[in-house]
């Protein structure tokens, strides 16, 4: 899993079952058994994926203010979103398909920030009259919005759309 998540987030392309085994150190029909076919790969690792980055929504919490944890955590999930760029045209088959649906996708993301917009309120260190819909909404504009840009813009975006969550 790990080696097909580099692959798709380097952006690789038609990454191939032989080239993914090679690089994993395991023969081609280990991989066939686990995954038979492309398609079962790509949920098996995008389902992985927002597992991973909806868990560390929780971690981050309990570890730095609700403001840096939400920030922290978009990286994360900018990352998440790379790889899916990464695996594009699978992806999309696998959405059409109904294998995974958007929606599922959204209300995961949705869940965590959630989280991070609740503990804020709470805390005092974000405003308690945002929205999480509204915030994931803002989050996808500006990582779409900016994808193939470079990480330099979607940062400072980034960092506007978290300042402006911020209480004052």
């Amino acid at each position: 899993m790990a080696v097909a998540v580099d692959a798709f987030a380097a952006g690789e392309g038609d990454v191939t079952f032989d080239a993914l085994a090679r690089r994993a150190g395991v023969g081609v029909g280990t991989l066939y058994r686990n995954f038979p076919n492309r398609q079962a790969l790509v949920e098996a690792v995008y389902r992985s994926e927002l597992d991973d980055v909806v868990a560390q929504a929780d971690a981050l919490l309990a570890a730095h203010p609700a403001d840096v944890a939400l920030r922290r955590w978009i990286d994360r999930y900018a990352v998440f979103v790379a790889a899916k760029e990464g695996m594009a045209q699978a992806f999309r088959e696998a959405v059409a398909s109904g294998v995974i649906a958007a929606t599922e996708t959204r209300e995961a993301i949705r869940g965590a920030v959630a989280r991070f917009v609740a503990a804020g309120a709470v805390a005092g260190t974000l405003r308690g009259d945002v929205d999480a819909d509204d915030v994931t909404t803002a989050l996808l504009s500006v990582v779409v919005g900016t994808a193939g840009t470079g990480t330099a813009q979607r940062d400072r975006v980034l960092d506007i759309v978290v300042d402006g969550l911020r209480a004052r």
